[in-house]
Formats: C-alpha cells, sequence, structure tokens
C-alpha cells in the first residue's frame, strides 16, 4: 500500500521557491529523468519527420511532373531536420559528452540551422507571390538573395567551429552564441516583413470564396506562429549566452531542453504541417512553380 504524505498548505514565500528548486535539480540530476525526456523529444521529433515524409509521398504521387517545387522542397527539409534532430535526442547520452564539446556545439547547432533555411524557404516563397502579384517585379533576385544570405551564414558558423576546434575560447563561444541569436532574429523579422505584407495585401481583395478565406488565414497563422518561435528561440540562446544555468548543450538541463525545443522546433513544426497539409492541385497554378 502506497502511504500518502501530507504537504503542508500553508508554505512560506521562502519555502515555495525552495521546493521548486529542489523539484527542478531532483528532476535534472536524475538519470531515469533525462533518459525520459530526452527519449520524448526524440520520439516528437520522429513523429514530425514522418508526417513530412507522408506529405512529400502525397505530393509527389500528386504532381510528379513538376519536379523540386517550393513545397517539395519544403517538406523535403523538414524530413531531414526533424529526422537529424529524432538521431541527436534518441542519443543523447553520447552527443552531450563528446570530446572536444565543439562536437556537441555542432550536433545541436546545426540542426538549428537548417531548421532557419527549412522556414525561411516560406519567407522566399511569400516574397515571390508578393512582389509579382503587388509590385509586378522579377522574383530571380529574391532566389540569389536567399541562397547568398544561407551561404553567409553557414560560412561564418563554420568559422566559428573550427575556431572552436582548435581553441574552446568561451568569448568564441558566446560569439557564437550570440550569432545564432541573430540569426533567428533574421528570421522573425523576415515573417513578419513579409508575412504581414502578404496578409494585407490578400485584406485589400473582396474575400468572397472560401479558399481566399482560408488563404488569408493560413499566411496569419503561419506568420504569428513562426514569428513568435524564432523570437523565443532568439531570447532563449541569449539568455543561456549570458547564464550557465540556462544553457542548453549539456545533459543535466532536460527540463530546459524539453520546453525550448518544444516552444521553438515541435509544436511550431506541428502546426505548420498541419496549416500547409492541402495537396497542390492536379493542373499546375500559377503559385505552383518549380525551384529552376
Amino acid at each position: 500500500m502506497v502511504r500518502m504524505t501530507k504537504m503542508p498548505l500553508n508554505l512560506t514565500s521562502m519555502e515555495l521557491p525552495a521546493l521548486v528548486s529542489d523539484w527542478w535539480d531532483e528532476i535534472n540530476e536524475s538519470t531515469k529523468w533525462q533518459d525520459g525526456i530526452f527519449y520524448t523529444l526524440c520520439a516528437a521529433y520522429a513523429l514530425v519527420s514522418s508526417v513530412a515524409l507522408i506529405q512529400l509521398v502525397r505530393i509527389e504521387l500528386r504532381v510528379p511532373e513538376y519536379g523540386w517545387t517550393t513545397q517539395k522542397v519544403f517538406h523535403l527539409m523538414n524530413f531531414i531536420v526533424n529526422g537529424v534532430r529524432a538521431i541527436v535526442f534518441g542519443f543523447h547520452r553520447q552527443v552531450f559528452v563528446l570530446y572536444p564539446k565543439v562536437l556537441t556545439y555542432m550536433l545541436l547547432d546545426l540542426p538549428g540551422l537548417l531548421f532557419f533555411s527549412t522556414y525561411t524557404l516560406l519567407v522566399l516563397f511569400w516574397a515571390e507571390i508578393y512582389h509579382q502579384q503587388a509590385r509586378s517585379l522579377p522574383t530571380d533576385k529574391l532566389r540569389i538573395f536567399y541562397v547568398s544570405i544561407n551561404a553567409v551564414i553557414y560560412f561564418i558558423q563554420v568559422c566559428v567551429w573550427v575556431y572552436l576546434w582548435i581553441d574552446d575560447n568561451s568569448v568564441v563561444d558566446f560569439i557564437g552564441k550570440i550569432f545564432i541569436a541573430v540569426v533567428s532574429f533574421i528570421a522573425a523579422l523576415g515573417f513578419l516583413l513579409y508575412g504581414g505584407r502578404l496578409f494585407f495585401m490578400l485584406r485589400r481583395f473582396p474575400i468572397e470564396s472560401k479558399g481566399r478565406r482560408k488563404k488569408l488565414h493560413e499566411v496569419g497563422s503561419v506568420t504569428a506562429i513562426c514569428f513568435t518561435c524564432f523570437l523565443i528561440r532568439c531570447f532563449v540562446v541569449v539568455l543561456s549566452a549570458f547564464d550557465a544555468d540556462a544553457s542548453l548543450d549539456v545533459l543535466d538541463h532536460p527540463v530546459l531542453n524539453l520546453i525550448y525545443y518544444t516552444l521553438v522546433e515541435i509544436l511550431p513544426s506541428a502546426l505548420v504541417l498541419y496549416i500547409l497539409r492541402k495537396l497542390p492541385p492536379k493542373r499546375v497554378s500559377a503559385q505552383y512553380h518549380p525551384i529552376r
């Protein structure tokens, strides 16, 4: 028989924070809790990755003749990003104790950069629609700009990793975290700028058809979700740069990792994949075009 222990209801203002702190430390230091939380993250990422792959296959079966469209590339990258995350957290005990420590940074930061590239594809797609429909401007330079921005970001990140490999310097580690925060802030601004522009452009048209209302809701919802998740990522990464207790690249912060990755990747990915679940029409439309 399990004996229930009565909890005192008259906790003082000093006792309650201490109780919460003890609970937090007990979970973080428990091997069972660490394994349970990180395996939960692994399962969640694997599920999202599977959904993205299934959707990619469905789209390919619907429009196989149009090659790699933006929509197909988006779902493929979602499958890769979430699949890599699932593998990393599935082998968390090996990942978090790698030496040199820069290997752990690489395995945790690289999927984050891929996540940036994946979701800024939506910004690129919306920018192309906005420039074509609202301003009747060519869109070729937008793709060059997207590729260039990503190339610069990956180059800088690789330089940071190489330097940390040679000299595990706390200052360079700090700079690397601030760089990730800046990249996240840029992504948030991109969604706010072009998601907002496209949203207000659609609102100017009379919303008579069900399809138009759905498109307006789709753009508004995805913009809000992605802007929020990248802003949270920016804030948490900056916080971790200044406060070691908020670090995400250590094994004994499983609760913080669970909250962070759920809010900035798992939940946003699941919601966006659900919102964008509609298959393209069998006959190609003006807005559904392959990547050249």
